[in-house]
């Protein structure tokens, strides 16, 4: 795969920012589209735009085609066994919070344990801390590696009888470690507790399949796979959704309604309240063919070589302190880091004027931070279309930034 051939398919990596061509590494909050996920996304506006379920006209119809096919081509991304067990969300954190919602707070009592990592984002920490508030279970955390990773001893170490609840991400996102999912999810099974997988920054990355990894739930978003904002998918193994009441009532999830109650609609449609997110899921459905013609062997190869290459490169710069694990093998396409006392926001500052986009801050991983010791850090995260040339450019920006703020000077 040559990026710059995959580059040109991207019309907003064409621009200038700050009269510097743009360098955009900023990919673990939002990837980039290409110009077939933005004609997806047009064309069902100015041809097809129509609910989708109810009508039998000609465009009510056509959009019905196009919604569920997008179902269709998620369900073999990730290798999932039955199209119902799709759902389509907002995004990660809406398919992460039906599960704490639904599930969760069905399933849990007095004396069960939820385990996480302390490495969470955010939006797989909060909603297990108020199932925990709300049901009277324990929260509890596994234990680090002294570089972020967890290995399946610890993990074992942290699961028990007690355990009902593991929720964990595929690949941090601000470490980049890659946790060993699969060995830990029949971890989880053998003491009979169930797996919540946040798969926000492996899937857009990693080749995925819910069914060799044996995992129970998989949330995960559009946007950071070239597909459109707020669109998101809940993979869960159908025995579960099953036995799941909505989070959410009217519309499409209805079967039939009485003045004294009403029934739901079998899978998936029980989980998607209202009008869908019609166009959100065709555009998700476009950027799936995408990345199926590239293939995610070779996506995930090359965010391999490019991290390699920033780990090597990053390295030379006095100074720095990289955050996770030095082996390019261990990640995926993201570094975080700290350059001597200049502070995260002030050095993106600095690149920007570069016209080098990255993010600083605590990348909605507070307790993370914590563990790390620094408020914050900067982060600069790649994907196909990035290129080993402007991993050369972020590190001159960086020892300009240096020379900038007298880094070094007596």
């Amino acid at each position: 795969m040559n990026p710059l051939s995959v580059k040109a398919d991207f019309p907003i990596l064409t621009q200038v920012v700050n009269e510097r061509p743009l360098v955009y590494l900023d990919n673990a909050a939002t990837s980039q589209k290409p110009q077939c996920v933005i004609d997806a996304v047009s064309h069902y506006y100015e041809t097809t735009n129509s609910n989708v379920h109810r009508g039998v006209h000609t465009l009510g119809s056509q959009a019905t085609d196009l919604y569920e096919g997008a179902r269709a081509k998620v369900q073999a991304f990730i290798k999932a066994n039955d199209a119902a067990e799709i759902i389509f969300t907002r995004g990660t954190t809406a398919s992460i919070n039906i599960v704490a919602s639904s599930y969760a707070m069905a399933q849990l009592q007095v004396g069960d344990e939820i385990v996480i990592s302390p490495a969470e984002h955010h939006s797989n920490l909060i909603p297990w801390q108020q199932v925990a508030q709300q049901t009277g279970a324990t929260l509890t955390y596994f234990e680090l590696e002294v570089d972020g990773r967890l290995t399946v001893e610890k993990a074992a170490a942290a699961i028990n009888k007690q355990t009902k609840i593991v929720a964990l991400a595929q690949a941090s996102n601000v470490l980049g470690t890659i946790n060993p999912i699969k060995e830990i999810a029949a971890i989880a099974h053998a003491n009979g507790a169930i797996i919540v997988v946040d798969g926000a920054q492996s899937v857009p990355h990693l080749p995925v399949d819910v069914q060799e990894l044996d995992i129970d739930f998989l949330a995960f978003s559009g946007h950071k796979m070239m597909g459109p904002t707020g669109i998101g998918v809940l993979y869960g193994k159908r025995a579960l959704l099953e036995a799941m009441d909505p989070v959410e009532y009217g519309g499409e999830m209805i079967d039939f309604v009485t003045l004294e109650g009403a029934t739901w609609k079998e899978l998936p449609w029980k989980f998607e309240a209202g009008t869908p997110i019609i166009a959100g899921a065709i555009g998700l459905g476009a950027a799936i063919d995408y990345l199926n013609t590239i293939g995610m062997a070779t996506v995930a190869a090359h965010g391999t070589e490019l991290v390699a290459y920033a780990l090597e490169r990053l390295r030379t710069i006095e100074g720095i302190d990289i955050h996770g694990p030095l082996d390019p093998q261990q990640r995926t396409a993201l570094v975080s880091f700290n350059v001597g006392d200049i502070h995260p926001h002030d050095l993106s500052t600095v690149l920007d004027e570069q016209g080098i986009a990255i993010r600083a801050g605590h990348h909605c991983a507070q307790p993370l931070m914590k563990w790390l010791g620094a408020s914050s850090t900067a982060r600069a995260s790649f994907y196909m279309y990035n290129t080993k040339a402007e991993v050369d450019a972020l590190v001159a920006a960086i020892e300009l930034t240096k020379e900038y703020f007298g880094y070094g000077e007596a």
